[in-house]
């Protein structure tokens, strides 16, 4: 006989009324429906051959935000009221916000410039994840990112909050950004991280490539794992030819955001740089043991772009260009490489099943 808990257990805390509860998800069973996979690469995790024998591949990304966050001067109610020097300020609903405005203008008027005079005075590529309105609004910064070499990635066309919207509302956005960034920069982008996504976000992106025909390489909305990996996207299920979805996996723990968000994990530079240098050591040595990974460091123009944090960045780029077989690249190179390496191979039931009881690893680089 199932165990039923109390009233206010779920009421209050969120939890199921049995133990042996159903899956009440919304989404279940739709275009939406993606499973989660709690089991990886296993143990002994996946070589994935990065090239010339690196040991290690790193991704520096640059999040450009400034000018397609929330506004009033863009319809919004509020002031935008994260990652900025006073984030514990309340929110100021209904009014601008002078000082939340000029932190963020700091990001695209100098922090933009120093992080890539730095990165390109070492010859380091990076990938943008650039809201596309903030793009229109700064077009040197655009032209910038082209003329550099660098990646230019989706981060959709405003920094704004994605989970409460219509699935159609959201692919509006979706395709406006894919326009907007083919005006500002010459292409589409083949990478995506939109960070404030909703549960529809990686179908409406797969599906967006799709209706316009342009190549979607990966999506960075994940945390869960070192490596990249593919997953099956739940509308191919009968396709004769699916192409599945590769998830580049991004990173909050190796990321500036933690200098503004409570309680503050990087009290200084000092500490960011010796939490990024003891991460790669840790992968570092892993790929020299025949395990190599990927590790990316995600930066915000208005926050490593300031003058000391910035020698935190700089403090660990001059640390790993001293290391042999490093691989600094941007996401689309090493999506490149995973895509020529272990193409897409969609999963059966079977298989599935099968490396969950054996344990075995799939051998074309998808959990």
């Amino acid at each position: 006989m199932p165990i039923v808990h109390e009233s206010p257990l779920q009421s209050v805390d969120g939890v199921a009324v049995s133990i042996d509860a159903t899956n009440i998800d919304p989404l279940k069973g739709t275009r939406f429906d993606f499973p989660r996979d709690l089991i990886g690469y296993g143990r002994d995790s996946f070589d994935p051959k990065w090239p010339n024998g690196a040991k290690i591949a790193v991704s520096f990304v640059i999040n450009y935000e400034e000018g397609g966050e929330r506004s009033l001067l863009e319809g919004d109610s509020q002031t935008e009221s994260v990652l900025w020097e006073q984030a514990h300020v309340p929110v100021r609903i209904g009014s601008r916000d002078p000082k939340i405005e000029s932190d963020y203008e700091y990001g695209s008027r100098v922090g933009v410039w120093r992080l890539l005079n730095l990165f390109e005075k070492h010859g380091v590529p990076v990938t943008a994840y650039a809201v596309g309105q903030a793009l229109e609004k700064n077009p040197a910064v655009a032209k910038a990112f082209v003329d550099g070499g660098h990646e230019i990635a989706s981060h959709g066309y405003r920094w704004i909050p994605y989970h409460n919207m219509s699935p159609e509302m959201e692919m509006q956005y979706i395709k406006r950004q894919l326009q907007s960034l083919k005006a500002s920069t010459g292409s589409y982008p083949v990478g995506w991280f939109i960070g404030r996504c909703s549960p529809h976000t990686k179908a409406l992106i797969h599906e967006a490539h799709q209706d316009q025909d342009t190549p979607l390489l990966y999506s960075s909305d994940a945390f869960n794992d070192d490596i990249p990996y593919w997953i099956d996207v739940p509308s191919e299920e009968s396709s004769p030819n699916p192409k599945g979805l590769l998830m580049m996996p991004y990173s909050y723990d190796c990321n500036d955001l933690k200098f503004q968000i409570a309680p503050g994990s990087w009290s200084s530079h000092t500490a960011f740089s010796d939490y990024l240098k003891a991460s790669f050591d840790t992968l570092y040595v892993e790929g020299i043991e025949g395990r190599p990974k990927m590790m990316t460091i995600g930066l915000h123009c208005r926050i490593s772009g300031k003058p000391g944090r910035f020698s935190a960045i700089e403090s660990f780029l001059k640390y790993i260009l001293e290391k042999e077989n490093v691989w600094i690249t941007t996401r689309k190179d090493i999506a490149l490489h995973w895509k020529e390496t272990f193409p897409y191979e969609k999963k059966s039931s079977e298989k599935q099943a099968s490396k969950q009881t054996n344990g075995n690893h799939a051998s074309n680089g998808y959990h």
